[in-house]
């Protein structure tokens, strides 16, 4: 491992061969989008989609990308609001190639270039950046599933 490694306060999930990296503050919605985007999987809106992890995974460099990992005690273990914490199958490790920050100050309508790109440990990597009372889902899916015009 170069560059970084860190324990971070966030949620993971592999969306075909890449991981969405979900950020946020407490309550945000992370482990909501990260069950949503798996249950898009299973009905085809996305690629498939497997847990990496949820509430606080691993970050690590790995060449010129950033490599995920459940943190150990958390592997396979998902919050569900209203059914507590539910053990479902996840991967072991996913480049990231997406970053959403969810309650994000920074989110707007049309939102600039410079928005939509963030760096972790000197790695650059796509952003969408979520408003507070605002669905992410839509957002990321539209992310992975069109280009820009």
């Amino acid at each position: 491992m170069s560059g970084g490694d860190a324990s971070v306060h966030a949620s993971a999930v592999k969306v075909g061969g890449l991981a969405v990296l979900i950020r946020g503050p407490s309550g945000a919605g992370k482990s909501r989008l990260a069950f949503d985007l798996v249950m898009a999987g299973r009905s085809g809106v996305v690629e498939r989609a497997v847990l990496v992890g949820d509430d606080r995974v691993h970050l690590a460099t790995l060449g010129h990308e950033i490599e995920v990992r459940p943190a150990p005690r958390l592997a396979g273990l998902i919050e569900i609001r209203g059914l507590g914490i539910r053990r479902c199958d996840f991967v072991e490790h996913a480049t990231v190639g997406l970053v959403v920050d969810l309650d994000a100050a920074d989110a707007e309508r049309l939102p600039p270039p410079e928005s939509l790109k963030t760096s972790i440990f000197g790695v650059e990597l796509p952003r969408i950046p979520v408003g507070r009372g605002y669905s992410p889902l839509p957002l990321v899916v539209a992310a992975l599933t069109t280009t820009k015009s």
